[in-house]
């Protein structure tokens, strides 16, 4: 076998038997090849500049397509929907040219009322899923529970038995409820379960605006910050880029099954402008010099 056809076959070998047959056959990598950017709350007390600062970023980065995590509109009151998404409007016709696949979060989902208009302006229901290329994506609501209610669950059980075969699988939804469990016991709930039995890579949160990364039996869970949260009173408080307290975006290529994530904090006098490998990133925090993430490398020119 040539080195080309090589590398277009992964190193896995399936193994099926059948009436004593072994039949095998090589597993082909995903010909996947895109980029993609994810955004954190706007909302929870929101600072329009520093998300349109965040869409200008990113759209110098020339994504495939935007997702978020939930928080686009404040909420709160019936009578303030239809003002809030009408003021958010000139900004996503400005940005049109991108796919935008929405999280329902909290502020944007808290009533009957609230689900129906949040389901007109994103032009998507609250829970559903796509793929993209040949890895998959699924969009949970937990806006109104902080865990995965049992219809949520089954729809992913069915979602991920439907596509078992796409590389990689990524599952987005609001609240975090994934950190305690993963921090306090041994990853044995039902989330976690379900994602290693249809080898789920990645679980995306928000809803915190503080940014979260743990690891448990190869499964990514990210909790991603603030991208116009307001994190005033956290700040005040001496949090800061240590604790996850930063105003910032994710920017993630994916090739073959791999996806590869880079966290970007804000430019300016509201951010450092500090970008990282989102993997240099534990449950403990930041793995690198938080003043300059470049300061313990030596480069040799």
């Amino acid at each position: 076998m040539n080195r080309q056809l090589k590398g277009r076959l992964a190193a896995a070998l399936v193994i099926l038997v059948f009436g004593g047959v072994i039949v095998s056959r090589a597993v082909t990598e995903p010909k996947n090849d895109f980029r993609f950017s994810i955004l954190g709350d706007r909302t929870g007390g929101a600072q329009p500049e520093i998300y349109g600062r965040i869409w200008r970023e990113v759209d110098l980065l020339h994504p495939d397509f935007v997702i978020n995590v939930g928080d686009t509109i404040q909420g709160g009151r019936d009578a303030d929907l239809t003002q809030q998404w009408n003021e958010l409007r000139p900004l996503f016709q400005r940005y049109s040219h991108y796919p935008l696949y929405f999280t329902p979060g909290n502020h944007d989902v808290f009533n009957d009322t609230s689900q129906a208009l949040y389901e007109k302006e994103s032009k998507r229901p609250t829970f559903y899923s796509f793929d993209y290329q040949e890895a998959h994506f699924t969009v949970l609501d937990n806006s109104r529970t902080n865990g995965l209610t049992d219809d949520q669950m089954a729809f992913l059980a069915k979602d991920l038995e439907a596509n078992k075969d796409k590389r990689p699988k990524f599952v987005f939804f609001h609240r975090p409820y994934w950190i305690a469990p993963l921090k306090l016991g041994s990853g044995e709930f039902p989330l976690h379960q379900l994602a290693k039995k249809y080898g789920v890579e990645h679980i995306i949160s928000g809803h915190g605006h503080v940014f979260v990364r743990i690891v448990r039996d190869g499964i990514a869970y990210m909790e991603v910050g603030s991208s116009g949260g307001n994190m005033t009173k956290a700040l005040e408080q001496g949090q800061g880029f240590k604790e996850g307290r930063f105003y910032h975006h994710v920017w993630v290529r994916v090739k073959g099954s791999k996806a590869m994530m880079s966290v970007k904090e804000l430019d300016g006098p509201k951010g450092a402008g500090r970008m990282f490998n989102a993997e240099d990133w534990d449950e403990n925090g930041p793995k690198f010099e938080v003043a300059d993430p470049a300061a313990t490398i030596n480069p040799t020119t």
